[in-house]
Formats: structure tokens, sequence, C-alpha cells
């Protein structure tokens, strides 16, 4: 396989950690398939949002030996490539996996990232994408923001960009119940009188 040439986006996406945050802390219950996140919308926004071609990365943890043959199908169909990684009982396959790419995405220069995850373990990796010698260089945090990590919030500083999974992607069919704070000047008090 040739490496693409040209500045690209590679948008890396925790799965697992997006599920549970989805039907754990928004939904309190399984998401039902209209609530579940249109992973197509993800690319093209950062696609559209920076302007260059994206290549989406979807982790996957089949330590379990099989793999979800129909949500793979449907990642393939939609660009994705899928990420299947296999370990032991007390590795966290998926983690370790985005951790190592992030840190290969160093030597790539023409390489912006979006990682779609709320977790604090990415923070080194992300902090470290922010402080090479690659000025240039975007990343971005893809998720619920609310429910993102302090350690990767405090990363907006340095130059990460935050995506809303919800608000800013539009990647649900569905309204999620979500509470989020609104800033005064976005405050609509027609939504809340319906």
């Amino acid at each position: 396989m040739t490496e693409p040439s040209g500045r690209r986006t590679f948008v890396l996406v925790d799965g697992e950690n997006i599920d549970a945050t989805l039907g754990g802390s928004v939904l309190g219950r399984r998401p039902h398939p209209e609530e579940r996140p249109r992973w197509e919308r993800v690319t093209a926004h950062a696609e559209q949002a920076w302007g260059q071609p994206v290549t989406g990365l979807f982790f996957l943890n089949a330590s379990h030996g099989t793999l979800p043959t129909s949500f793979v199908q449907a990642l393939l169909a939609m660009d994705y490539r899928p990420v299947p990684l296999s370990g032991g009982v007390d590795e966290k396959v998926v983690d370790i996996g985005i951790q190592r790419t992030l840190t290969a995405l160093l030597e790539r220069e023409d390489a912006d990232v979006v990682l779609a995850s709320h977790d604090a373990d990415f923070a080194p990796q992300l902090a470290s994408l922010l402080g090479h010698d690659a000025p240039e260089r975007r990343v971005g945090l893809l998720g619920f923001r609310e429910f993102t990590s302090t350690h990767l919030a405090d990363l907006v500083d340095d130059g990460l960009e935050l995506f809303d999974l919800e608000y800013d992607v539009r990647a649900f069919n569905a309204e999620l119940p979500r509470v989020r704070i609104i800033p005064l000047d976005d405050f609509d008090p027609t939504y809340f009188l319906r």
C-alpha cells in the first residue's frame, strides 16, 4: 500500500469509549440504532473543517477472536479502515493501538489528527503532537464536551481543537437528551419553549 501524498487528516475513532459514554453517560441505556453516530458524517465534517482529504481509522477490540462482520462491512462502505486488534485480557488493546498510532503520526509532518474519544489515556500523545516540530499540524478532539477528560480539555490552550459529536458534527439522526452549558450569545429561548 502506498502512502497518500499531500496533507491529510487522520480520524482515529475509539469506538469503545464513544459507545460507553453515549450509552452510560448520555442515555443511561444501550443506544437505539437511530441514536448511534453516523460515522460518515465524522469524516465529512473533518474534511470540510480542515479542507483536506481524510482517512478514517476505526479501532476495534477483537480479542475475543471474532469480528462484528456487518459493522466492519458498514465501516468499509463508509471508507473507514477497520483496525481490529487483539491482546491479553489485561490489555486495553484499543487504547494501546491508538496510542501507538498517535506516536507514529509524530513522524508524519503532513498529517493532522482528530481523535474521537474522551479518554485521558491519550493526553500525553496529543500533547506531543501539539508540541512537536510541525507548527502547521492541527490536532482535534471529537466527543461530547461535557464528558471530555480534563487532561484532554487542558490541551485547548496548546492548540487542541474541540468538536462536539452532536452539536458541531451533527452525527446523530435523533436529538440526544443532553444538558449542556449554553453561552449566552448562543441561547435561543424558543428551543426551551417547545
